[in-house]
């Protein structure tokens, strides 16, 4: 049976681990928006800090919080998942647990996304570092993005993301423990829906100290394993698209 959904809803998708330094400034970025019409569903996948217990707090006040917990850690991809199932909006909106919105950026991607008959938008974004000092002004974005120009370019960031479910039906993420937003958003637009974008910032993007070489060399083997195994795209093409994404991170995190 299909899916019934909230017409107007956004359902904000938050995956939780041991994040209780920051979850509290994130949540408040939720209720901060101007389009109300919002739940807010958190799974902790077994957070061993006081995260639970700031959520607790924020739950006797905000009852569109929706909270589970996984009864083991299972990573990022399979908590969006369950959050997935029991989201009640149309709209789906991803934010990690340390990101901060802007206050209107719900309301504009639902005002572009209306404008331009997409099902799938997202925006630019600044980098601030643990203390919530930026480090990084705004990365530009294009303004529309198709499944080839995904394959060689990080421009759609997990924070900016909001999917209309209307249009994808009940869609489930990649259980990848790492990579899986990028193999979900190759996977959504395989069928040649283009994505729009606003070139402005309505995500700071926290970067944790010390990460950003380990990541970004898991991330380069991420993509080659997503388009060589995910995407079946053969390895001469794959090498290139990996090469263009090596070029275009750099930008991202150093230009």
């Amino acid at each position: 049976m299909e899916r019934r959904y909230a017409d107007n809803k956004v359902s904000v998708i938050i995956p939780v681990y041991n994040v209780e330094k920051y979850i509290s400034s994130t949540l408040e970025s939720v209720f901060s928006q101007t389009y109300k019409d919002i739940e807010i569903v958190l799974i902790d996948d077994c957070s061993k800090d006081a995260s639970a217990e700031i959520i607790a707090r924020y739950q006797k006040m905000y009852p569109e919080i929706v909270y589970h917990l996984q009864e083991k850690n299972l990573g990022a991809g399979a908590a969006r998942n369950k959050a997935l199932e029991l989201a009640s909006g149309r709209y789906v909106a991803f934010l990690d647990s340390d990101d901060l919105w802007l206050p209107e950026k719900i309301e504009r991607q639902l005002l572009l996304m209306k404008k331009k008959h997409t099902p799938f938008s997202y925006t630019a974004i600044e980098m601030i570092d643990e203390k919530g000092v930026r480090i990084k002004s705004k990365r530009n974005i294009k303004e529309k993005c198709d499944y080839n120009y995904l394959l060689h370019n990080t421009v759609i960031a997990t924070s900016s993301v909001v999917i209309d479910r209307k249009y994808f039906g009940d869609f489930r993420m990649s259980l990848r423990r790492g990579g899986q937003d990028y193999a979900t958003w190759l996977m959504l637009l395989r069928d040649g829906t283009v994505a729009c974008g606003i070139n402005k910032v309505f995500v700071k993007y926290r970067v944790s100290k010390g990460s950003l070489s380990s990541n970004k060399f898991k991330s380069i083997k991420q993509v080659w394993e997503i388009q060589t195994k995910d995407e079946k795209i053969n390895k001469f093409a794959a090498l290139f698209h990996v090469a263009c994404f090596v070029f275009n991170a750099f930008k991202k995190y150093f230009m």
